[in-house]
């Protein structure tokens, strides 16, 4: 009961940072140039990681697929289950995990050092607010790179996936694509890129909020760093299937 009540107060907490946080970058004088660097910092950065994951996922998948069809005779409709499962569910979901293990785990460590070495009262102390300055342009660029990230992780996967289903099945790349034109719609790149939205808010906000509640000096921070890593993993997860359950719903 006590870890109920816990989560739900913490989950309080992050709502009401992520309204003060929404505001307090819309107040005057709006700062670009945080939010250009976080995005690098989180998106740019963050681009091998996502091509090299994104492109053996694609190739494992043609090839589990192409093999475990072939005695079915279904081994010609991989290049549609690869595109379908890339572009709805690996790409965006794969790419977050990876990123919110690299950024979030950033943001808690880099957040929860300048609390403990008292850096956020100093901003206090100079009449800034440490929300505008540390946690919105944080935010703000993990939803921006998500997407873009998953766009570029949906395109590796499924170039990936056109490799092996080449050497497995035999077919053409002018094949593969045509199946997988005829399979893809607009509401399956919107399914995954709506999520990647969501994805980057978890992983932004989550990583900034356990940060900025970081106690206990240097040890304090590890904690927090493991904290953030295993939080948003499991938000993301737990997240994935409810959006996933609502567009499904609506969007079919």
């Amino acid at each position: 009961m006590e870890g109920f009540i816990t989560l739900l107060r913490d989950a309080g907490a992050v709502a009401i940072l992520t309204v003060r946080a929404f505001f307090a970058f819309f107040k005057a004088p709006i700062e670009i140039t945080p939010v250009t660097y976080q995005l690098d910092h989180s998106g740019i950065r963050s681009w091998s990681i996502t091509v090299l994951t994104a492109l053996f996922t694609g190739m494992v998948l043609a090839l589990q697929f192409a093999t475990g069809l072939e005695p079915y005779g279904g081994s010609m409709y991989t290049g549609k289950l690869v595109s379908l499962g890339i572009v709805r569910e690996l790409g965006p979901t794969l790419t977050a995990l990876l990123v919110g293990g690299r950024v979030g785990s950033g943001f808690a460590a880099e957040l929860g050092s300048m609390v403990v070495s008292e850096q956020v009262d100093a901003i206090r102390s100079l009449g800034a607010d440490p929300i505008k300055k540390l946690v919105a342009p944080r935010v703000l660029a993990c939803i921006i790179a998500l997407p873009l990230l998953t766009i570029l992780a949906d395109g590796v996967g499924v170039f990936g996936g056109l490799l092996i289903t080449m050497r497995e099945v035999g077919v053409t790349a002018k094949f593969f694509f045509t199946q997988v034109k005829d399979t893809l719609g607009m509401v399956d790149l919107l399914h995954g890129l709506a999520k990647s939205v969501f994805f980057g808010y978890f992983i932004g906000i989550l990583g900034c909020f356990i940060g900025l509640n970081t106690t206990g000096g240097t040890e304090g921070v590890g904690q927090s760093t493991t904290k953030a890593v295993v939080t948003t993993a499991i938000t993301l997860l737990v997240s994935n299937y409810v959006l996933s359950t609502i567009f499904v719903a609506i969007y079919g």
